[in-house]
């Protein structure tokens, strides 16, 4: 048997079997899908009080018989005469009391049945990986949030090998959305990665099936981001190690799905609505996708072949296609939030479609925990919720650009912005608070210039700009223990100053002196001693001297998920 079918009827709708047992006015479970023992034939009476307020407060229910009560008595001229004094009450207090209880009731029998007959179904439906100790180990903190949503490209299914390999059976990170969350909850960012994007893939620690943990080595250079999943046996905690990697930002959780999950949950939500300025046809036969212009409503293979089509589209490339996604993703968020979350019907046909194509790590594989993570993401106002593109820039080392590196002006920026918590929609208001954050951080005693060792590397400033910043640091700022590092084993996302707790004194001396901003300081665990700090200097240094200070806005092509697709 079943999670689904445990403890139900055959043929039993689920809520079905909660009814309402007239001798209690409570609702009760009947597994066997029998009715509730029947009502007595006359209503039992209370012996008469006198006027005034009833001591003890509210009326309570009847305890049952009395002495001297007879439940076998025939219905005489006394007892209807009783039943007709007591009809008004009835239909006053009483009626208002039953229709209160029954929207409770309904409101309970909902979350009964929910979690009763549903529960151990959607836990079975999740899968989870252990990615060891990449994320974190909590649902969401107190302060921000970054959650890694990954499409997988594998093939298993029905009618999904039409969209390419049918032996792809692990996939790729084919799409990839990092879900930023503000620290306030009150708006939220989420950046598209494209495929093709060019970047490192750091070595990775993964857990076996046996339970031991084999490293998978990195890439040699830059390669496409899509192999940080399922090449050479890298997991989500891959994928996610890369974006860290990619932008500085550390990253809580992922949530991967497959193909399938697409025509799932356009299904079970019933549609999503796409809009086109011109018809959209998919002329190369690998599906039959042929949508006309305007507004269409699509689900299923539809729905699924809409996402992965290129074709039609201004350069059928992927930079096209995601653009195309993140319109898809914001019209499916105004349908649950509009539609869908006001049917307890259809959110456990979201749920359960959801969850039979979800692989999660394990802090967030639970029904209770999806939940919770879902109410808090909840709370954000679709109008605060920005979608855009990680600029990028065709490939400078490809005669004929088929990839794309990051934009090494705009995207640095997109990232800075990020790791101070500033909306894309909010930035006024963020900005506030980033600041109060970074005065925070910084509040303490400072060391002297003299007193502070400092190691300087290059992992991504202009030319020089390790050697340029010692020289300025010694003559210029009294700081004469900095040393030349030349540049940096990888390049960062940005300027970055590693220090120990015991060096905090010199490390806000430092961020004095360079005008670091609070999302700079990376302090560790472990005493420093006498070993050095180390600062890298990232693209978002210009020169020294020159305060690196987090943007006020980004010029990046951006959308709201509030936006629709067909404007009228």
């Amino acid at each position: 048997m079943d999670a689904q079918s445990r403890g139900r009827a055959e043929g039993a709708d689920p809520a079905d079997q909660w009814v309402l047992n007239p001798r209690t006015g409570d609702y009760e479970l009947r597994l066997d899908g029998g009715a509730p023992p029947p009502a007595p034939s006359v209503p039992r009476q209370r012996t008469p009080q006198a006027p005034g307020p009833r001591p003890g407060g509210p009326r309570e229910r009847d305890p049952g018989p009395r002495d001297g009560d007879d439940d076998t008595a025939p219905d005489g001229p006394r007892d209807a005469h009783r039943r007709k004094r007591r009809q008004p009450k009835r239909s006053g207090r009483r009626k208002a009391l039953m229709w209160t209880g029954g929207v409770m009731g309904l409101v309970l029998v909902g979350g009964s049945a929910f979690a009763y007959y549903w529960w151990d179904r959607l836990g079975g439906n999740i899968d989870t990986v252990d990615i060891g100790d990449v994320g974190s180990a909590t649902v969401l903190g107190d302060g921000p949030a970054n959650i890694l949503v990954i499409g997988n490209d594998v093939r298993t299914g029905e009618g999904n090998e039409a969209y390419g390999n049918r032996d792809n059976v692990t996939g790729h990170a084919d799409t990839t959305l990092l879900f930023h969350v503000a620290g306030d909850r009150s708006n939220a960012t989420v950046v598209s990665i494209p495929r093709d994007l060019m970047t490192e893939i750091p070595d990775c620690e993964t857990r076996q099936s046996d339970g031991s943990t084999k490293t998978i080595p990195g890439s040699e250079g830059r390669t496409k981001f899509n192999e940080s999943y399922g090449v050479e046996g890298r997991d989500p905690g891959c994928t996610m190690r890369t974006v860290e990697q990619l932008t500085g930002l550390d990253v809580d959780h992922f949530m991967m799905f497959d193909f399938n999950a697409v025509k799932t949950l356009s299904t079970a939500v019933g549609g999503v609505e796409v809009c086109l300025e011109e018809p959209l046809k998919d002329t190369s036969g690998g599906t039959k996708l042929d949508l006309p212009a305007g507004k269409t409503t699509i689900q299923g293979e539809e729905a699924l072949s809409f996402l992965r089509n290129r074709h039609g589209l201004k350069n059928e490339s992927d930079l096209d296609r995601i653009g195309m996604q993140q319109k898809f993703v914001a019209s499916m968020l105004r349908r649950l939030k509009e539609d869908t979350l006001g049917s307890p019907t259809k959110m456990l046909d979201v749920a359960d479609a959801a969850t039979k194509s979800l692989t999660v790590d394990q802090a967030i594989g639970s029904p209770g925990k999806l939940l919770t993570l879902a109410k808090e993401l909840g709370k954000i106002d679709l109008k605060n919720i920005t979608l855009m593109t990680l600029p990028v820039i065709d490939n400078p080392d490809e005669p004929r650009p088929v990839t794309v590196v990051p934009d090494p002006a705009k995207a640095p920026q997109v990232f800075s912005m990020l790791q101070d918590d500033v909306s894309f929609t909010e930035v006024k208001k963020q900005k506030k608070k980033a600041k109060d954050k970074q005065d925070a951080l910084l509040k303490g005693a400072r060391a002297e210039a003299s007193a502070v060792r400092v190691d300087v590397l290059n992992g991504g400033g202009p030319q020089g700009a390790a050697g340029e910043t010692v020289t300025w640091l010694q003559n210029s700022q009294g700081v004469s223990r900095s040393a030349n590092q030349g540049n940096a084993p990888a390049k960062v996302s940005r300027t970055q100053l590693v220090y120990a707790p015991d060096q905090a004194d010199q490390a806000r001396k430092l961020a004095d002196l360079m005008g670091l901003p609070a999302a700079a300081m990376k302090p560790t665990a472990e005493a420093g001693g006498d070993a050095p700090m180390t600062l890298t200097l990232g693209p978002d240094f210009t020169k020294a001297g020159v305060p690196v200070a987090t943007p006020k806005k980004v010029d990046v092509p951006q959308s709201r998920a509030d936006e629709k697709m067909c404007k009228a």
